[in-house]
Formats: structure tokens, C-alpha cells, sequence
């Protein structure tokens, strides 16, 4: 017999009764009852009901066992009582009276409790997440991770991919978001860069003639911590395909996405689903107008409105607030709030104003209740609409499709304050109405995305999104573009793949010609030596005969949220770190010896001291 188990945890069944069988694993549980003691015992694959009778050798042993100590148990399998069975766990209809029982390993003292999962301090979940790690939703959700990149590797293959590995120690890019750099020892006062992303490496095998390039890369942003995006690293699904169009990127790219998420729709018995056909395609302006955002939560139905026309005359409205916005050359933007004015007290709206005020820093949502008029029709004693003209209303309640028990929410100022707003609320208000349609995923591209535009600060175009995108109509659009006006209306061929409001990632055709790239970056206040000098080694290459090229790279971490449910990304990583990026179990960063600082060639600046 193996020296620790002939079995797992999670494995016996009804089917195993009499064999005689050793299992291996941690003290879950102890219940102790006059007649005998009840250890569950716990490995990766599951529990296993073990008891111990008081006339065992080491029935004294086991019953001073601590918690989470390592156990080795012998026996016979045995049926458990009718009346005992447990239908929630695999192996509930057996237990394992012992025979045997060995400690492998004795348990300190825990610093937080695996099992029933309370809630603990982040500090020390952090510090001690080896222990963490062993509470049933953690695990499961690790389980379901490394389940979920097999089955992403899997389709990308299936779908005619080959994966390549790209170097991790590279040079700092000049673009995006902080570098980690790395000191090298060999050439002092000179660093490598961690890699932001593959993104020129993967260009770079497609001039160097691979194709349908795939990898699980992990990427290193030093920037601070986001709950969708942990500090230091994260992981994306990089793609990177030769002679291709948009579309082919998406033919390519939805059924490993709607694959993933079928296949693991039902995970721990979700029972999610997915709408059929293509992915809807919504072009950039379309969705800051009906969703004031460009990751739009398709489960949520509440569309906006731009009621701009219908405040600008406030003879007619009776409401000069939002007329001298409109004057200013501003915007006011409707949300509409489907029955709330019948489901909800006017606390709900005025909490949703005051909401605006403290989260969003504006000055404010305006809101009107919708009810029946006496003799008919319908109006509102609320400020907004209360003075409006009788037609004037009918015509802009027909526009919104409102009517009595309804409410509606009011975003105005400029262009950019008032849809930001206003997308806010449409969110904040489809969750409070419980609007949101759950147990289903919702996928849009978002396309069509401007290249470019105004720096209000520097008063200048600039890139609006990636400057290596390629621009839509390529060089001849951007040489009847001579004006700044024309030069906004430039859409680039990049897209954003999005599902229930969460931007999975970015993607773009690449602009693989050097003389569209150099017009590009010109519009841009980028001279031709600026280009060379920051981008030479992309730019040479693509001299020497470049492809047609474009991809995608869907964070894997984010993939696992939705899939998993949760709303932060320490749920899902390993080892995360905290906040601060600091890893508390392993105590990193951490200084290093004056040795290994001279083997570097770095002498470290004094530290300014601290109030």
C-alpha cells in the first residue's frame, strides 16, 4: 500500500464499501459525540467523513488534533445510515472508520479559519495566503482559472493558433503605462524593461512571417491597484494574425470567447446563458449616445437621450437652468427610470442626486416623477418638467416612450461631463430598479473608434486610443484631412471586446505601412525624428516587407471574474499582492545587501525624510 493514500478526499462512493483504503489530508472539521469522534478530512478533490471510536490507540491523539494539522488515515469503507447521509458532498454516502491514524504534521495555532469561511482582514488573508488558499471558494476559484486557460489554450490551437513564447527582460517602452526596469549587471548604468505587453513582439512575428501567433503572457504595469487590475502583473490572452481585416479578427476571436463562456456557464451549477448569433458590433459614437460609455452593460435596457432640443427654448419648459447650459454650447441628457416613480419613494430620487454630488463630483442629477394628470395625460410636479408646455411634454414623453409611473433623470452640462454623468446614472439606476438581467452574458465590439482627439491642455490633436492603429481609409484620409475638424472625424480600425460592462480588452489592425505611420503621427505634432527615434526598430522592420496585421489580447484575469462572479481580482490570482503593491507573505519589495547593489552598479539616492 502507498505510503500515504490509495485514494483521494473527494473520490469514494458507495462502490468502494469494504475495500480497505489510506487517505491523506488536512483536519477540516472535528465533531465529537459520545460514541465517537468525527474528523472530516480534507485534500484538493474533496472530504472524506472519517470516525474514530474511543477504543482506538489514538482516539486521544486525534481528539487533541488541531485544526488543519496533516492526517494519515487507514480503514474499511463502510455505508453510511440512511438517515446519515450527506447528498451536498461527492462521498457522502461512505465514511471511513479509522484503523490507523498518523499525524503528519501538527497545525500552529491558526491566524485566520479555513473552515466556514468568515470574512477576515485583508493584512492577513495577504500574509498568510497559503492558508487562504485552502478555504473551499478561494480553491475553487484557482481550480476554475487554470481550467479556464486550458480550455483558451485549447480553442486557440483548435482554431489554427500556434503559441510562441516572447522575451520577458526587454527594453523600456517610451509609451503607456510606468516601466518595471530590471538593473543589468553586465552593462552598468544601462536597464531592461519587464514587458508592458508583447505588443511589438508579436508585430514583429508577423514581419518575420509567422502567422495566427497566440500566448498566455503575462504582462507588468507599474501602476496602482484597481479591483480589476492587480498591481505589478496580469495575464492576457495575446493574438496576433497576418493578412487580415477586422472582421477576420472577429471570426476568429468570438467562438473561443463564447466557447469559454458556454463551456463554463454552468460552472458550480450557475446555469448562465448566452444570447445566440454574432456578437453585436457597436460603433464608438453609438454607444456613448445610448450608454454614455464605451463598455456598456448590454444587460442593463435603459438607453439615453439627448433632450438637448427640447430644453433650449425655456419658454416652452418654463426651466431656464438647463436653457443657459444649452447656451453654453452644453448638452442635457436624459435617463429614463421605467416605473420608478410607482416602485420608489421620492428618497430614491433624491439619494441619487446626492449620489451624483459625493461619487461622481457634479453638481448634481436633476429628476422629475411621472403621474396622471387630472382630466388625463400626464405631468410632473417636479421642477424639471413642471412648467412645461402641455404639447411640448406630449412630445417629449413620445420621444422617451415614458408615461404615468415612470421617472426620469437629467445629466446636463458639456459634451464630455454630461455623457459621463449620465452613463454613471444609467448604471446606478438599472441597479437599483433591478433592471440588470442576470444569469446571462452579454458580449458587444465596440468599433469605429476616433484617432484621434483635441488635448484641451495643449490645445492639439493627439491619439485618441493606439497610435499604431491603422487609420480608416488609410493615407488618403489622412492627407484630406487639412483641417482639425476633418482630423476628428478620423476613425481608426480598433476595437474593444466587452461583455456585461467589462472591457475585456483592446485591439486594433495594425498600421503596418512606414509612410502611413510617420502621416500619422505628422497630424499628431509628431515630427518624422521624433517617430525614428522612439519607434526605429518597429519602423525598420516594417521597410523590409510587412504583412497585413492585426490582433487582440482579452485579459484572462478579468475572464475569470465574470466567470467566477467575483469583483476583485484577488479572488482570482494566486498571489496577489496588496493595494500598496506589496506582497506581504513573501515581503516583497524588500532592500537588498551593498553586494548585490556594487554587482549592479547602483548606489542608491538619499531618502528625503519623512514629517
Amino acid at each position: 500500500m502507498h505510503a500515504y493514500r490509495t485514494h483521494t478526499c473527494g473520490e469514494l462512493t458507495k462502490s468502494d464499501v469494504g475495500a480497505t483504503v489510506k487517505l491523506s489530508g488536512w483536519l477540516h472539521r472535528r465533531r465529537e459525540h459520545a460514541g465517537a469522534l468525527f474528523i472530516d478530512l480534507r485534500d484538493h478533490y474533496g472530504l472524506t467523513q472519517v470516525v474514530v471510536y474511543p477504543n482506538a490507540a489514538f482516539y486521544e491523539d486525534a481528539k487533541r488534533a488541531t485544526a488543519e494539522s496533516v492526517l494519515t488515515v487507514t480503514g474499511k469503507v463502510i455505508a453510511r445510515d440512511a438517515e446519515a447521509v450527506n447528498p451536498e458532498l461527492p462521498t457522502g454516502e461512505v465514511e471511513l472508520p479509522a484503523e490507523t491514524l498518523n499525524i503528519e504534521s501538527a497545525a500552529a495555532k491558526l491566524p485566520l479559519p479555513v473552515f466556514a469561511e468568515p470574512d477576515y482582514p485583508e493584512e492577513i488573508r495577504l500574509k498568510h495566503r497559503y492558508l487562504d488558499l485552502r478555504r473551499e471558494t478561494l480553491h475553487k476559484n484557482m481550480i476554475l482559472r487554470s481550467q479556464i486557460i486550458a480550455s483558451l489554450r485549447r480553442r486557440m490551437i483548435e482554431q489554427g493558433f500556434t503559441e510562441y513564447q516572447t522575451p520577458i527582460l526587454t527594453a523600456s517602452s517610451p509609451e503607456g503605462a510606468r516601466d518595471f526596469l530590471v538593473p543589468s549587471r553586465l552593462h552598468p548604468g544601462e536597464f531592461y524593461a519587464l514587458p508592458q505587453a508583447p505588443q511589438q513582439f508579436k508585430q514583429l512575428l508577423m514581419v518575420s512571417g509567422f502567422d495566427r501567433y497566440f500566448q498566455i503572457a503575462p504582462c507588468f504595469r507599474d501602476e496602482d491597484a484597481r479591483a480589476d487590475r492587480s498591481p505589478g502583473e496580469f495575464y492576457q490572452l495575446d493574438i496576433e494574425m497576418s493578412f487580415v481585416e477586422q472582421e477576420d479578427v472577429f471570426q476568429a476571436i468570438e467562438p473561443v470567447m463564447r466557447g469559454v463562456f458556454e463551456e463554463f456557464a454552468d460552472w458550480q451549477g450557475k446555469g448562465r446563458t448566452m444570447p445566440e448569433g454574432p456578437f453585436p458590433r457597436i460603433p464608438y459614437a453609438e454607444a456613448m449616445a445610448k450608454y454614455g460609455s464605451d463598455k456598456p452593460d448590454l444587460r442593463n435596457p435603459i438607453e439615453l437621450v439627448d433632450v438637448t432640443d427640447f430644453f433650449a427654448d425655456d419658454s416652452k419648459t418654463g426651466f431656464s437652468i438647463f436653457a443657459k447650459i444649452i447656451a453654453g454650447g452644453g448638452k442635457v441628457i436624459a435617463i429614463p427610470a421605467p416605473k420608478a416613480a410607482e416602485q420608489k419613494s421620492r428618497k430614491f430620487f433624491d439619494d441619487l442626486d446626492k449620489w451624483a454630488k459625493k461619487e461622481m463630483q457634479a453638481p448634481g442629477l436633476g429628476y422629475a416623477r411621472l403621474k396622471e394628470a387630472d382630466g388625463g395625460g400626464v405631468d410632473s410636479q417636479d421642477p424639471v418638467l413642471k412648467n412645461f408646455d402641455a404639447d411640448h411634454l406630449k412630445a417629449f414623453l413620445e420621444q422617451l416612450g415614458l408615461g404615468a409611473g415612470d421617472g426620469i433623470f437629467f445629466s446636463a452640462g458639456n459634451h464630455d461631463a454630461a455623457y459621463k454623468l449620465a452613463g454613471a446614472a444609467r448604471n446606478k439606476v438599472g441597479e437599483e430598479l433591478e433592471l440588470i438581467e442576470q444569469g446571462i452574458f452579454k458580449f458587444c465590439w465596440i468599433v469605429d473608434f476616433p484617432m484621434y482627439e483635441w488635448d484641451e491642455d495643449n490645445k492639439k490633436i493627439d491619439f485618441s486610443h493606439n497610435p499604431f492603429s491603422m487609420p480608416q481609409g488609410g493615407m488618403e484620409a489622412l492627407e484630406q484631412a487639412d483641417t482639425v475638424e476633418k482630423q476628428l472625424e478620423l476613425k481608426a480600425f480598433q476595437y474593444d471586446i466587452v461583455c456585461n460592462g467589462v472591457e475585456l480588452s483592446s485591439g486594433a489592425i495594425r498600421n503596418h505601412r512606414p509612410d502611413i505611420m510617420l502621416k500619422a503621427f505628422e497630424l499628431a505634432g509628431y515630427g518624422a525624428d521624433v517617430v525614428e527615434a522612439e519607434f526605429g526598430g518597429m519602423l525598420n522592420a516594417f521597410r523590409y516587407g510587412a504583412p497585413p496585421h492585426g490582433g487582440i489580447a482579452p485579459g484572462v484575469d478579468r475572464i475569470v471574474m465574470l466567470l467566477a462572479e467575483v469583483d476583485n481580482l484577488r479572488d482570482v490570482t494566486l498571489f496577489p499582492m496588496n493595494q500598496q503593491a506589496r506582497d506581504l507573505m513573501m515581503q516583497a519589495p524588500s532592500p537588498v545587501d551593498d553586494k548585490q547593489l556594487r554587482e549592479l552598479h547602483i548606489r542608491l539616492a538619499p531618502q528625503a525624510k519623512k514629517d
